[in-house]
């Protein structure tokens, strides 16, 4: 509970720049997926006569990441159904907390993403609410990059959580203060990023602190159990999403792939511990 806590403060930040830029449709998705949440664990451990553990506030965290990855325009319930499967399908059928494969918040999003095609859109400009492209949509139709200022603040269309740079390092900062995550997961894969971006020709400073790969970073790809045990191990795991990232970014149909990368690789870490953990432990 203590590692939950913690991190629910560390989101304090990106959280209320979220409530700021996206005002009422901000509150009420976060409001949905939380509760959702919470709801979908209770249900499931009572169906299954298991105890209720709800208080851990695991079933809080994945919920409010859940939220933060949501575009302002996703439809309420559809935001309550992928939060639902971020529970059950994504943590709750593995066994639960601590057993699950793929991280629960991005399982819920890529289940939006894939169910309800077309819910993420139309993004909208903050405050004003009006229909707005992404800056990395921009990026791939024209080749302009969005001002690092606004990037920075927050002042740009996106998910609600996504768009403060400024927002995400603090609480990060706090949270790798605590020990509560593993600081080289992201330092390898925003520095992955940067010579990829380098080679490209292109901003890194941009790309960094452009659509989801900072909430994914520092927020996602650290989740202690669906990341590597071993410092070698995290190494290789930001690295690799840091280049699938950008990989989907230059090469795919679509402008980003923060999730894609974080569950891809999700799926290999049982097999990363097994080769980066000590030789003599292999037997």
């Amino acid at each position: 509970m203590k590692t939950m806590r913690g991190m629910l403060l560390a989101l304090v930040p990106a959280t209320l720049a979220a409530l700021w830029f996206y005002r009422l449709p901000a509150f009420l998705l976060i409001i949905v997926s939380v509760t959702t949440a919470v709801g979908a664990e209770a249900l499931w451990q009572k169906v299954f006569k298991k105890p209720v553990k709800v208080k851990d506030l695991s079933a809080v965290v994945t919920g409010l990441l859940f939220g933060l990855t949501l575009s302002p325009s996703v439809p309420l319930l559809v935001a309550a159904a992928g939060a639902a499967f971020a529970i059950i399908i994504g943590k709750q059928i593995f066994g639960g907390f601590g057993k699950n494969l793929f991280n629960p918040a991005l399982s819920g999003r890529l289940f939006v993403i894939l169910a309800f095609p077309g819910a993420m859109r139309p993004w909208l400009e903050p405050v004003l609410l009006t229909t707005a492209a992404t800056p990395l949509q921009t990026f791939r139709a024209e080749g302009i990059n969005a001002p690092l200022t606004a990037l920075f603040i927050g002042n740009v269309p996106g998910s609600i959580g996504e768009t403060s740079a400024a927002a995400l390092l603090l609480g990060f900062i706090w949270l790798a203060y605590k020990k509560y995550a593993n600081w080289r997961i992201p330092a390898a894969c925003l520095l992955t990023t940067v010579i990829i971006a380098l080679a490209a020709g292109d901003d890194p400073v941009f790309h960094l602190i452009s659509g989801s790969l900072l909430l994914g970073a520092l927020f996602m790809a650290t989740d202690p159990v669906t990341s590597p045990r071993t410092q070698t191990g995290r190494w290789l795991f930001g690295a690799a999403i840091g280049a699938g990232t950008m990989a989907m970014r230059y090469w795919s149909p679509l402008p980003e792939g923060t999730t894609f990368a974080i569950l891809a690789f999700n799926a290999v870490v049982p097999l990363i511990n097994l080769k980066t953990r000590p030789s003599d432990l292999r037997q």
